[in-house]
């Protein structure tokens, strides 16, 4: 049966996996331990630090001799993946638990980042109560706060460490699957704000009208990086990637970007894909007073008490065209830009407070140097326009280019 994967520190944080291991095996759960310090281990491993330090190329004597600790933890956590990545191919992971502070969650975040979306991964960390987005990332990572360091077992780590050990036993034996209806039918992913949630629901209802399953992902910056490491990942039969506002926020410097690698996974991997401008007529920021007070000229509206958004020039609306259109150019695989010629989004139409129809068509003559770019005459939230979408990428997906 598939084992949960304990991986940690056993130079520092033995007597606390020694005890994890123990409660698991009581609790009817297969154990392997790995151990990814480079100190000599205080607990016997069933994957020693040498062959981790192996598996990414180094040697844990080196490591240990250099002092250097930012990168032993980079280099434990590289052979920690790699060491996973072997188990899970032969079938032997049911759960991957880890426990640690900073440098025990780098390193076990690092080690799971690869696995499968699915499989479970659970981290208890004194990080849990702050920005966990280091060691989250886009994966589905469950991060628990320890409340108190990991030194030791006592009355408030026992609790806290035995219920990580009972989920994790409880998730490797688990079938996460649930109901299987759809299980067949090939995915799709979508990319949503709430500005273009017309346009994805007309196109979701058609591509399921068409025999897809659709994933929506929202463009908050890590919607933009699951979608892509998804699409890394091989699961998706296409992508519809509707609203690529993240590549504003990336421009010009919102809190919502996705980073400069956002749109370039399906094409990498040749996963057909139909793309449009959706949002880019705004950046991402938080409440009024946190606008950068550079742009305090700029034409910004104020969506809720929590987030503002600011209107994009024509210069970087023409910027962000000739990024699309260059991402699209480089795609491996079949790929279509459709332009909504009426505006991009639901603040991008007349009489509400983005319409600029100027602007709109300076990033629209950029994205012309893409040969597969179809003009429609339409608002990107009428009906018409998500159900060509779906309908295009369902001619991409089946090599009908």
């Amino acid at each position: 049966m598939p084992a949960v994967v304990l991986i940690g520190t056993l130079d520092t944080k033995g007597q606390e996996y020694a005890w994890l291991r123990d409660r698991l095996r009581a609790l009817g759960a297969e154990v392997l331990l790995v151990d990814a310090g480079v100190g000599p281990a205080t607990v016997p491993a069933d994957i020693t630090n040498d062959q981790v330090a192996e598996a990414a190329g180094a040697r844990v004597e080196s490591l240990r001799a250099a002092g250097d600790r930012g990168a032993a933890v980079t280099a434990m956590g590289e052979g920690a993946a790699a060491v996973l990545a072997g188990l899970h191919a032969a079938g032997r992971v049911g759960a991957v638990l880890a426990v640690g502070g900073s440098g025990g969650s780098s390193i076990a975040a690092r080690a799971v980042r690869d696995l499968p979306v699915g499989l479970p991964k659970l981290i208890v960390s004194t990080m849990a109560s702050g920005d966990v987005s280091p060691y989250v990332g886009a994966k589905d990572v469950t991060l628990m706060h320890s409340v108190v360091d990991i030194a030791g077992i006592n009355r408030v780590s026992r609790l806290i460490l035995g219920n990580a050990a009972a989920a994790a036993a409880a998730m490797a034996a688990a079938d996460p699957g649930g109901e299987t209806d759809g299980a067949d039918r090939p995915l799709v992913a979508a990319s949503m704000f709430g500005v273009t949630t017309p346009a994805v629901d007309a196109a979701r209802q058609r591509l399921d009208e068409l025999g897809y399953e659709v994933l929506v992902f929202h463009a908050t910056g890590a919607g933009g990086r699951a979608l892509e490491g998804l699409a890394e990942s091989g699961m998706l039969a296409g992508v519809l990637d509707l609203t690529t506002t993240e590549l504003a926020d990336d421009l010009v410097g919102g809190v919502l970007s996705a980073g400069p690698e956002r749109l370039t996974a399906a094409g990498r991997r040749g996963v057909p894909q139909v793309v449009a401008p959706g949002a880019l007529d705004m950046v991402n920021f938080g409440p009024r007073d946190t606008v950068p007070e550079r742009f305090g000229a700029r034409n910004l509206y104020v969506h809720n008490p929590t987030v503002t958004l600011m209107r994009t020039t024509a210069e970087e609306m023409a910027e962000l065209g000739r990024r699309l259109a260059a991402k699209l150019a480089a795609a491996q695989g079949p790929a279509a830009l459709f332009v909504p010629l009426k505006g991009v989004s639901a603040l991008d139409a007349e009489g509400m407070a983005f319409h600029d129809p100027k602007a709109d068509e300076a990033a629209f003559e950029a994205m012309a140097a893409f040969p597969g770019t179809e003009r429609l005459d339409l608002h990107i939230n009428d009906p018409e326009f998500g159900r060509a979408m779906a309908e295009r990428l369902h001619e991409l997906i089946g090599g009908k280019a």
